[in-house]
């Protein structure tokens, strides 16, 4: 094939980022017009996308990694015969990252830390915990999950990686030793782990896949962290826990609802540590997002498997 003969289009029609044109280029595909294009790599919202698309159109790259916002504006359902890819695993190391420092402060009591403006060193030395020797549960084990394993193993925790088939959890620095279960098997967990990480979908069957009833079955010294989206927690029943002691602290860079209202108890909440959604801030996200592109356009040029594939039976 001749790889340049391959015209892929970016959109919104605005002058498209440069990064992205030289991704497409650098690929080996030629930058087009939509009409003319087979493949379109989309910069903009769900509201912004076209409610038709040129016949031609073979292929949409999307830019983000959760897709629930897409479903839910009918983009996938309107274009059936187009084959759709996410975001999914472009930005997990930096998701990975920020879950890693939400754990590690709650852990390490950093929140009462910071909060204090005299010695009280006793009172601190109770709660001041680690991860070495510590079970910590990934639910959600796709891109962000291997990321985060190779992250945690160095510091001794022992990694429980919970994914849709159960097939062991591989790649880059993920150890044999780390012990992976299916989704439906999630139930025996809560009261064997020490910290849980939300990584997983938002989907209609992952709403509130964290309640009152797998919060009280945690220990009281766990911290849970959500990085995946706010709709996976039952924000009520995680306020209520957490001001109870029932459970240590979340870590929450996603929250239900989002943007989190001023006055809410979860900004108040001493164990509780809320971040805005930052994990993949713009500054960072543009340049991952290039390289996955540039990635997945060299796939649809040679005719190879694309990188996160969108199935519209599963939500994502």
């Amino acid at each position: 094939m001749n790889r340049a003969a391959v015209t892929i289009a970016i959109g919104p029609a605005d002058p498209p980022p440069t990064l992205l044109e030289k991704a497409v280029v650098g690929a080996g595909a030629t930058l087009s017009d939509l009409g003319e294009a087979r493949g379109l790599i989309w910069a903009g919202d769900a509201c912004e996308f076209p409610d038709e698309l040129p016949a031609g159109v073979e292929w949409v790259q999307l830019p983000a990694a959760g897709v629930e916002d897409w479903f839910a504006a009918g983009v996938i359902a309107r274009h059936p015969g187009v084959r759709f890819t996410s975001a999914a695993g472009a930005f997990a190391a930096s998701v990975a990252e920020h879950a890693l420092m939400l754990l590690l402060a709650g852990v390490r009591y950093l929140p009462e830390h910071l909060r204090a403006s005299d010695w009280r060193q006793q009172d601190f030395f109770p709660h001041v915990g680690t991860l070495r020797g510590k079970t910590v549960t990934i639910v959600g084990a796709g891109g962000i999950g291997r990321a985060l394993i190779p992250m945690l193993v160095p510091l001794g925790a022992h990694i429980i990686a919970v994914n849709r088939s159960g097939r062991p959890v591989t790649g880059p620095g993920i150890p044999s030793s780390v012990e992976t279960i299916s989704a439906d098997h999630l139930g025996r967990v809560w009261p064997h782990t020490d910290h849980v990480v939300i990584a997983a979908p938002a989907t209609p069957a992952t709403r509130h896949l964290v309640g009152a009833d797998e919060l009280a079955r945690l220990k009281p010294s766990s911290w849970i962290v959500n990085v995946a989206r706010g709709s996976l927690v039952d924000t009520d029943a995680l306020v209520a826990a957490l001001a109870s002691g029932a459970i240590g602290g979340a870590g929450l860079d996603v929250t239900d609802p989002e943007p989190l209202p001023a006055g809410h108890p979860l900004w108040s909440l001493p164990n509780a540590i809320v971040t805005p959604h930052d994990s993949n801030p713009p500054q960072l996200r543009l340049a991952a997002f290039a390289d996955h592109v540039e990635a997945n356009v060299s796939r649809f040029l040679e005719g190879r498997q694309l990188l996160a594939p969108i199935d519209p039976a599963r939500g994502y």
